[in-house]
């Protein structure tokens, strides 16, 4: 039988309002392909020419200044003719090359400040390396962070390093604590070292929210500058994010653009509370709300995390979009771990249609090994929280969490074992199995003897208390089908007992 049940939902836990965004197309109407091809063959040479010769004067000023340093300059702002003959030509050939570029009239909106006002920028959405334009427009030239390799680069590595970066080293596991180290230490002196801009996002996405931002920047306790950033061409060709076009796509495609619109809005300099400088998550939501207010965009608990959750899916032949769960938001609130997901999204991959990425009914009485009863129903219309009739990775994930494991504890384990175990021998035979799970699920013989067999690791014929409490910890779902059996057992009785009292 069937009962009504009132299935609880947790409005913290509901599905993000983007539910994807790492994607992106870009769809050329037949017009729009002349375009490129006339401007490939008649504009963008002469763009990429003006560019790399920019490049060329900015890397030879770059040169000159950085020229004969001692060990100990190195360590300290450049200041005093390195900076006052260079910085600012250096600056104005940044802006030549975004005009080079298509970028001919960039709208600056709000009053860039100094260091010594807002020592960290803050740049959101991150969709492109053309964000990195940005960097033109500031006050100053800010330091951002890079790889240790990059300063390797030809003509790149001398312009990077003349932004006094904070360098990242890949190969020392200390390289991130010895980054915030020095980030906090350039904040504090609030003027003496350049701006640090950082995209708090930490990966690229379509625009379509802020996704979570990561705490580095926000890990000083200084003011910020938030720093708003806006495409606004009818045709999306900068955006490159982890489902859509590759770099050089959209590189060529901008590049092919007659004009291309970016207006960078820079907001009030947010001056962070006492509260705010103790908790750098609680800072960065807050600056994010502010951001995402400003952009008239919501914003989601994704993060780069579910990128990888992404990819991973994508190698188990899954829809890219199955690893989506808003991870940080899963993570805090249910407390899994990011490996723990990797080994349930293996588990849910060898579960779920292979072309859909979600589990029908059918697949979970499969799983499980039993029958469609009423009571694997009602189990299964807990897990399924929009209505859908399948379960997805993120509905999955919660209802292990929220629905199965909470009751697979040593009690109910107990109870069941005690009802398989007739006469409290201490183990259960396989005729004591096969008449309860016949009688409450319907299970078939064979069905009962392979379960029978996965479950007697020891191969004795008798499946005593732990086999049975280790093979529960694999496939908590049973615990819960269990004690829905028994409640649905118990409401059936009731009602048969007040159906013969009326009689």
């Amino acid at each position: 039988m069937k009962r009504q049940i009132a299935i609880p939902r947790q409005m913290s836990l509901i599905t993000p309002e983007i539910v994807n965004p790492f994607v992106h197309k870009i769809h050329l109407s037949f017009m729009q392909k002349i375009q490129v091809v006339f401007m490939s063959v008649f504009v963008v040479p002469i763009r990429l020419l003006m560019i790399f010769t920019c490049l060329i004067l900015a890397w030879m000023l770059a040169k000159a200044s950085l020229a004969f340093r001692s060990k100990e300059e190195q360590d300290k702002p450049i200041k005093g003719w390195r900076k006052t003959l260079f910085h600012k030509t250096i600056m104005n050939l940044g802006r030549a090359i975004c005009f080079f570029y298509g970028f001919q009239n960039v709208k600056v909106k709000g009053e860039p400040v100094g260091s010594d006002v807002a020592p960290m920028l803050v740049c959101a959405p991150h969709s492109t390396f053309m964000d990195a334009f940005v960097i033109f427009y500031c006050s100053t030239l800010p330091s951002s962070l890079s790889r240790k390799e990059n300063s390797a680069l030809p003509i790149l590595g001398s312009l990077i390093e003349y932004t006094q970066p904070l360098y990242v080293q890949r190969e020392d596991p200390n390289s991130r604590k010895n980054i915030m180290k020095e980030m906090t230490r350039r904040a504090k002196t609030m003027g003496e070292w350049p701006q640090i801009i950082i995209f708090p996002e930490g990966t690229c996405t379509n625009r379509s929210c802020l996704i979570g931002f990561k705490q580095g920047a926000f890990y000083p306790g200084v003011p910020v500058q938030p720093v708003c950033i806006r495409y606004q061409n009818s045709l999306d060709t900068y955006t490159w994010t982890w489902e859509g076009p590759g770099a050089f796509t959209c590189l060529w495609l901008s590049l092919c653009q007659f004009h291309n619109k970016l207006e960078l809005e820079f907001l009030p300099v947010y001056n962070p509370n006492e509260e705010e400088k103790q908790d750098p998550t609680l800072y960065a939501s807050n600056v994010r709300k502010k951001m995402a207010e400003n952009l008239g965009i919501p914003f989601t608990d994704h993060t780069y995390d579910d990128v990888r959750l992404m990819q991973k899916a994508a190698m188990l032949n899954l829809p890219h979009t199955a690893g989506l769960i808003e991870f940080q938001k899963l993570h805090s609130k249910l407390g899994i771990s990011f490996d723990q997901m990797n080994e349930l999204l293996d588990q849910f991959g060898a579960i779920s249609q292979k072309d859909k990425g979600s589990i029908t009914l059918g697949e979970f009485a499969a799983y499980l090994g039993v029958p469609v009863s009423p009571a694997l129903e009602e189990m299964f219309s807990l897990y399924d929280r929009n209505g859908s009739e399948t379960i997805d990775f993120r509905e999955y994930i919660i209802g292990l969490s929220l629905i199965s494991q909470p009751v697979n504890n040593d009690d109910t384990l107990k109870l069941a074992f005690q009802l398989f175990d007739n006469g409290d021998k201490g183990y259960i035979t396989q005729a004591e199995l096969t008449e309860i799970l016949s009688n409450a699920f319907g299970m078939d013989d064979l069905d009962v003897e392979k379960l029978f067999q996965e479950v007697n690791i020891n191969k004795d014929d008798k499946i005593t208390f732990d086999e049975f409490k280790k093979y529960a910890v694999t496939k908590p779902e049973y615990a819960k089908l269990f004690m829905t059996y028994q409640e649905l057992k118990k409401v059936l009785s009731t009602n048969e007992s007040s159906d013969s009292h009326l009689s």
